[in-house]
């Protein structure tokens, strides 16, 4: 009975450090709306202003990159854990879960690491700025979900304890 709620404790501290992380990104994509806002008033960038984009971008992908690693951890965690209380058909559910959310951050990877702020013009970076606040957007949406649905289980299997 200790051992399974030491498991319980454990994930839910997890979810408090996954929900810093998003935190974090979430935070990142705040700066680009804002940079993007205080540029638009501008009929023109200057090369500053796309220098500063492209470290907004870079700050924004280290943002995701560091996501993807304690969720990689704390994914791991839970399959190797959760098992025997959670059983076959919900583990079978939040792999599934977990295989769409790494879907979503290679995505998110993706769509900024492909993306060249250089040589844009103003419609070309508010397109991009639209993209990456919806993957950015989605991504957070499916991770909070999924904690929420993990948190409920938890605390349920901790109070029938």
């Amino acid at each position: 009975m200790a051992d399974v709620a030491a498991v319980i404790n454990k994930a839910i501290a997890e979810h408090y450090d996954v929900k810093e992380n998003l935190k974090l990104a979430g935070d990142s994509v705040t700066d680009i709306e804002a940079l993007f806002m205080l540029h638009k008033a501008y009929a023109g960038w200057s090369q500053s202003s796309v220098q500063e984009l492209s470290e907004k971008q870079k700050q924004l992908l280290q943002a995701v990159n560091a996501l993807e690693q304690g969720l990689k951890r704390h994914f791991n965690f839970e399959e190797e854990s959760l098992p025997p209380l959670f059983g076959e058909i919900l583990m079978k559910a939040l792999r599934h879960e977990h295989h769409e959310i790494a879907g979503q951050i290679e995505n998110a990877k993706k769509t900024l690491s492909d993306f060249k702020t250089h040589g844009r013009d103003q419609q070309e970076l508010l397109s991009w700025k639209s993209r990456m606040q919806e993957t950015i957007g989605h991504l957070l949406q499916t991770i909070e979900e999924h904690s929420s649905h993990e948190e409920i289980i938890l605390k349920m299997i901790k109070k029938a304890l």
